[in-house]
């Protein structure tokens, strides 16, 4: 019987792909098909739950064959995410203005990510101290022992971590290793690597300009041919988010929500307050904060539902591109570092929305000043290196408390919800990535108004 419910539910799916697949070659908008994959996701999960509970074999064995479409379009995605950073900031050397607007790139790119992640953590103090959240309140079951035993060896490593550590973590010492992913820190060793070779092909240029402009067109083919293997995947985003919002929802725990339904919301509410903040910097910048909503719907619904922030470096980097008009240069040096520095929701409102929590359990004052310039200082500089994948909140967290010496038992008390909070984490990870490309290129003159002001959608050249 369990073998022909099984059957069922993939029969299901690919229906529902079926329909998606019709609903493109009806020319529906690309955005309308990521949202209406994202709803019958989340329909189908749903009702997968209901019937036959999170843990049913049912459940398990259809979410195996579920994987194929939504683990597998995430892969495709990860495949292109080192070639794309690599072959991006080589690119964005290549390119004349780069060569002049390095500095000014470099500076206001990573320093708007690290101002809006020290915003973000106010908010998350904010958050935490008007809805009363305290961590006394938390219990710990079975899964959370577990958890605990987990973060006990992590945080070993973590403790003996100091700031120049973490800053010599970054220098690649074989970059041929790190283009595999093989450290928590590889992505932002491979732009630096990338970035070593680009002022070298600006040293070639001045001395042998006939070799470097045979280099400079080999890169420019290479990133072609990348950025095309990136459409080819982005075609794939409706049924890949209709697969993992599919197993999201079969697969959550419902009751442990409820039971801690106040941190959830009060997550969920700093979350949203600094999206509104990313809306507001985007008016400041005289652009239309509805438009950005538009054609980033895409990718900030991947996000959320892949909880992925370095699977949506690609279309991350293309939606700045060709949707929002910011230069292939600004776009391919602040993408990649977006990924690793600065991630307002896992490393900016989580960790201080924790610290605040556990700081009474050690007799801290919260609202002491002190502590709260310190946290958001502290909070600042432990987002760098911060891995742009599903665990990245934890590993902040954990600097985060144990260089504010507060007691990290609370990082595993909350992993029940912790799937949940990390969809909207990562949704406003990548928001702030944007975010910063588009103000930096705004404020270097490396941003084209009237491709950001352009009416049609964004991913229509995926058809093409």
């Amino acid at each position: 019987m369990t073998t022909f419910l099984v059957i069922l539910n993939i029969v299901i799916l690919l229906a529902l792909i079926i329909g998606l697949y019709t609903l493109q070659k009806k020319h529906v908008k690309f955005s309308t098909r990521v949202i209406i994959g994202l709803g019958l996701g989340l329909l189908f999960g749903i009702i997968l739950n209901i019937i036959y509970g999170t843990t049913s074999e049912v459940v398990t064995t259809s979410m195996q064959w579920f994987n194929i479409v939504g683990s597998g379009y995430a892969k495709l995605l990860q495949m292109v995410v080192m070639p794309l950073v690599l072959i991006s900031i080589i690119a964005a050397f290549t390119k004349i203005k780069l060569s002049k607007n390095i500095g000014k790139i470099s500076f206001f790119g990573i320093g708007i990510l690290l101002v809006t992640t020290g915003i973000a953590a106010l908010i998350g103090i904010a958050a935490t101290l008007g809805f009363g959240l305290d961590g006394v309140q938390l219990e710990a079951g079975d899964a959370e022992n577990d958890r605990m035993t987990q973060l006990e060896e992590r945080v070993t490593t973590v403790q003996n971590l100091t700031i120049p550590d973490q800053i010599l973590s970054f220098i690649p010492t074989n970059p041929f290793a790190d283009l595999t992913g093989s450290r928590s820190t590889s992505t932002i060793a491979v732009v630096i690597f990338a970035a070593f070779i680009g002022l070298a092909f600006l040293g070639v240029r001045r001395k042998q300009p006939e070799q470097a402009e045979q280099f400079s067109n080999l890169v420019d083919t290479l990133y072609t041919l990348t950025m095309r293997i990136v459409t080819l995947i982005i075609r794939l985003t409706p049924y890949g988010i209709l697969a993992i919002m599919t197993k999201a929802a079969a697969t959550t725990n419902y009751e442990a929500i409820l039971n801690l339904g106040q941190f959830v919301i009060a997550s969920y509410v700093a979350l949203i307050a600094m999206f509104l903040v990313h809306l507001l910097l985007i008016s400041f910048a005289k652009l239309n904060p509805i438009t950005y909503v538009k054609k980033g719907l895409p990718v900030l619904t991947f996000a959320f539902t892949s909880r992925s922030s370095a699977s949506s470096l690609p279309l991350n980097i293309k939606t700045q591109t060709d949707g929002y008009g910011v230069s292939s240069a600004v776009a391919n040096f602040v993408g990649p570092f977006s990924v690793t520095i600065g991630q307002n929701g896992c490393a900016g409102i989580y960790p201080a929305m924790l610290a605040v929590m556990v700081a009474p359990t050690v007799g801290i004052n919260p609202l002491d000043p002190g502590f709260l310039v310190t946290l958001i200082l502290v909070v600042m500089i432990s987002s760098f290196g911060v891995a742009g994948v599903g665990g990245g909140a934890t590993f902040a967290s954990l600097i985060v408390l144990s260089v504010m010496n507060l007691p990290i038992t609370i990082v595993a008390l909350l992993i029940s919800v912790e799937p949940l909070i990390d969809m909207g984490r990562t949704a406003l990870n990548v928001s702030g990535g944007m975010t910063s490309g588009i103000l930096t290129g705004r404020i270097t003159g490396e941003l084209d108004e009237k491709v950001y002001n352009d009416k049609s959608d964004l991913h229509d050249v995926a058809e093409a």
